[in-house]
């Protein structure tokens, strides 16, 4: 799959590559959401691979365009949406929304480059207002699956549960073995009493500093070539 994006700026990285392998896990259909989609690499590769009617929204103009050239490109069809996700109207609810939302703590320094800022820090999508708007909006027994910090996992899941979103599927993503966890993957569902399953985690890279089979694997599925380009 050949897609555009920013010769500088905000690029999409290795995260939503294995967002993209864990979310496959979960065999996606119907309605699709793609929150903070970027240049929409998620959502492209699951339009791809499953029978979806895939819509997008973000909210800087220069990274929807990215997305619906992308679309285009791949001669898929995608339904855009441009604006703050807190604000947006949607008519019908959806089977599963998706997203790799901005989780960096806003005390930390922060980038001056206005792309970035946006799709790094939660000041632009505060966790608790973002999940309470995507249980407002996702269908009973509808997923939410998503990314986030894994530092904030506390905060994260006390979110879940008092949105009435339960955590199914947990998983943590360390570059190495020997390093804390940086990064987690969440499969939640609407009205789900299962108990949470816990899975092994993704180990990035090996001793050696190569990339493990399984993140080979999902690179492999993936199959992606960027482009980059001016908007």
């Amino acid at each position: 799959m050949f897609l555009y994006q920013p010769s500088s700026g905000y690029h999409y990285n290795s995260d939503s590559i294995f967002l993209y392998d864990f979310i496959t896990l979960f065999k996606p259909k119907g309605r699709l959401l793609d929150v903070g989609c970027g240049v929409g690499i998620v959502s492209l590769l699951l339009s791809r691979d499953f029978a979806l009617q895939t819509s997008i929204i973000d909210k800087q103009e220069t990274m929807l365009e990215y997305a619906k050239r992308n679309f285009a490109l791949n001669r898929l069809e995608v339904d855009s949406f441009l604006g703050d996700f807190l604000s947006f109207q949607s008519g019908e609810p959806f089977d599963i929304i998706v997203s790799n939302p901005p989780f960096y703590d806003s005390a930390v320094m922060q980038s001056a480059q206005t792309s970035l800022n946006i799709a790094r820090y939660a000041h632009h999508l505060p966790l608790d207002a973002f999940v309470a708007k995507v249980r407002r909006i996702l269908k009973p027994k509808g997923w939410f699956v998503f990314c986030y910090d894994a530092k904030q996992i506390d905060h994260l899941l006390t979110a879940l549960k008092t949105n009435g979103l339960n955590p199914e599927v947990i998983r943590f993503v360390h570059a190495k073995i020997d390093r804390e966890s940086k990064l987690v993957f969440v499969a939640a569902r609407a009205n789900s009493k299962s108990m949470t399953r816990v899975r092994a985690p993704l180990i990035v890279f090996d001793e050696h500093d190569n990339y493990n089979a399984e993140a080979v694997q999902a690179f492999r599925r993936a199959k992606t070539h960027s482009i980059k380009a001016e908007p």
